[in-house]
């Protein structure tokens, strides 16, 4: 039960500080590793697709042996400071606080004037923000924090989970397993976030990454669109819309994995997602998600940030269930 203890240490850890920007974060050290492996890669002679999968396998080894590095230092020491280490470890594959704290910037920005909100909304998405109103700054704001509930809260829970089940099983080190398999998960996405762009540079090279950050989010985009149903429930929005919506519209999204949980967003709240954005300057034609039965308001802002917070609490638990009775 010792891992179980870990785990929600780490999630009060990432809910009390978030993301200090003064503290080392190993997303960022990894993203110089990988930016560092593409360099080395991409001199070589062979295809850009043979140097992104190299570069996936040279992150994801840098990655599991720096953490398996972390763990035989910390072997040697006492219990405590073993757990704090592990515990330090998991938070920074968390990132609930963060996504709040950016979703509720865009709310004050807004209370100031459009162009401040423009800007802060053009923080966390990667469309064109200058010509957004009020509305489109909250749709996108919203799709935001429903998507991002999925790279950033659900599928580390579920990895480290995944992880310390089969340490259990296989070594008896559930502690290692699940925090190594956390860390390779956050490394599999921050690759995608750098190489997953479909243009001249990284159509070919950054296709693995893509792939395995799609894999990998399968199971857990899924979870969080089922979530986010059952969490509108405890929200008093509308379960019953967004689990018509989840069926409806789950696949009207480029990623195999963002309709799941956007849908059912979109669905809660009474509002339309999706629909065609300008990117560097040229609009993108992309389906609707979601009835528009109200206008996107700021209030949906907050209420988007409610429903993640439920639905990811309901997920740590029913995955907590999960693993203790799996050692029972």
């Amino acid at each position: 039960m010792s891992f179980l203890l870990v785990l929600f240490l780490a999630c009060l850890l990432d809910l009390i500080f978030g993301d200090p920007r003064w503290l080392p974060h190993p997303v960022r050290l990894i993203g110089r590793v990988a930016l560092l492996a593409e360099s080395l890669t991409r001199k070589l002679p062979v295809t850009a697709y043979k140097s992104g999968r190299l570069t996936v396998l040279i992150v994801l080894c840098c990655t599991g042996g720096a953490c398996l590095g972390l763990f035989f230092l910390l072997s040697s020491s006492s219990q405590p400071l073993f757990i704090l280490g592990a515990t330090l470890a998991l938070y920074t594959t968390l990132a609930a606080r963060d996504l709040i704290f950016h979703a509720r910037q865009v709310v004050d920005a807004l209370a100031l004037d459009m162009e401040t909100a423009r800007k802060q909304v053009g923080m966390i998405v990667g469309r064109d923000t200058d010509q957004l109103d009020t509305a489109g700054i909250v749709r996108a704001c919203v799709e935001s924090v429903a998507e991002n509930m999925s790279d950033g809260i659900i599928a580390p829970l579920f990895w480290s989970l995944i992880g310390a089940g089969l340490g259990q099983s296989l070594s008896g080190t559930p502690i290692i397993w699940g925090v190594t398999a956390a860390m390779l998960y956050k490394a599999v996405n921050t690759m995608d976030s750098i190489f997953g762009y479909k243009n001249t540079r990284y159509l070919q090279f950054g296709s693995s990454a893509a792939h395995l950050d799609d894999l990998v989010n399968f199971l857990p985009a899924r979870i969080s669109g089922i979530s986010l149903v059952l969490a509108s429930l405890l929200c008093r929005c509308d379960m019953k819309n967004s689990f018509r919506i989840l069926r409806r519209d789950r696949k009207q999204h480029s990623s195999p994995n963002a309709g799941w949980p956007e849908a059912a967003m979109a669905g809660a709240l009474g509002i339309q997602l999706g629909g065609d954005s300008s990117y560097f300057g040229k609009i993108t034609q992309k389906p609707t998600i979601g009835d528009a039965l109200v206008r996107p308001v700021t209030t949906h802002i907050f209420q988007a940030n409610t429903l993640i917070l439920l639905a990811s609490l309901l997920c740590l638990l029913f995955f907590s269930a999960l693993y203790a009775l799996f050692l029972f």
